[in-house]
């Protein structure tokens, strides 16, 4: 029982922990600070408490853990225990820091530019849910069941926010007006976008099929002037049904033009295919190559 309960404490780190409260402190300020304080609304739950708050002046830090209950029925039935600790330390991290907030005489003068508001709103919120999200947590609400869809489903977690805050938004015409829809609309733009390239990494790259004759040739190339590692993948042609060696290598996308270049100065009717890589780690990406490429 004692070997259980080490390994269980193992798996929760104190640096996911100390991230998800400053993502969740990220979050918050925005929501005081830039929806709160200029009438834009929100979606999610948090869209939920600014309605209660709107018509019966609930405490948004309150609301939040009272209407997280039964998600959080849900999420116990299938989130694993790590999960769901992390869920319940961002909900209360969230709460904590919504209600430290409203309390803090700071005061950021944009003369109630509602534009100007919903870029503050998304940035603030899209960058601090996103860094929740990127190390394993939520801060509650929809984030437990866009989880569930990005794990049963494969579904982006932004994506299913954006969804849902949709509904909860078209609610919240209860109390505002066309004008300040729109807006909140422009919000929930920029926090989805935030949110996705926050989740997924700034270690953006291009994955790269080639098929040629001159795979060897092309593979060595890559390697002697990118000094970008490739692979070879089997397959056999559908037509000629002759076996060939696909070029599979990832580089940056600052590097896609010279890879082509450089596969056309071998062999000019080269099929090659571009993929969006949402993440790369590993060497030349999260840490440097071994030497300096040479440029063409």
């Amino acid at each position: 029982m004692a070997k259980k309960a080490k390994k269980f404490q193992l798996d929760i780190s104190a640096l996911d922990l100390l991230i998800i409260a400053l993502g969740s402190a990220i979050y918050s300020f925005g929501i005081v600070f830039f929806n709160i304080y200029n009438h834009l609304a929100d979606g999610g739950v948090t869209g939920i408490t600014l309605i209660l708050r709107a018509l019966f002046h609930l405490d948004p830090a309150y609301s939040t853990i009272l209407v997280n209950i039964p998600l959080f029925a849900i999420g116990y039935r299938y989130l694993g225990k790590k999960d769901m600790l992390y869920t319940l330390y961002g909900t209360a991290m969230l709460a904590i820091f919504l209600w430290i907030w409203q309390r803090v005489p700071i005061e950021i003068n944009i003369q109630h530019d509602l534009l100007l508001a919903a870029i503050g709103a998304g940035l603030f919120g899209g960058f601090g849910c996103g860094i929740v999200y990127r190390f394993g947590g939520t801060t509650g609400g929809v984030d437990i069941v866009a989880r569930l869809f990005e794990r049963f489903r494969g579904v982006q977690m932004g994506k299913t926010l954006l969804t849902i805050d949709v509904l909860v938004l078209l609610s919240s015409l209860i109390y505002l007006d066309v004008r300040q829809m729109a807006y909140t609309l422009i919000y929930v733009w920029i926090f989805s976008m935030i949110v996705n390239f926050t989740q997924q990494g700034a270690y953006a790259a291009r994955g790269i099929l080639i098929i040629s004759n001159q795979s060897a040739t092309i593979s060595e190339a890559i390697m002697e002037q990118l000094n970008r590692g490739t692979t070879f993948l089997k397959a056999e042609g559908g037509y000629s049904r002759k076996d060939k060696k696909i070029v599979y290598c990832v580089v940056s996308p600052s590097e896609l033009h010279t890879l082509k270049k450089l596969v056309e100065s071998i062999d000019k009717e080269a099929f090659i295919s571009v993929m969006e890589v949402n993440e790369a780690i590993g060497e030349g990406f999260t840490y440097k190559r071994p030497k300096k490429f040479k440029l063409l």
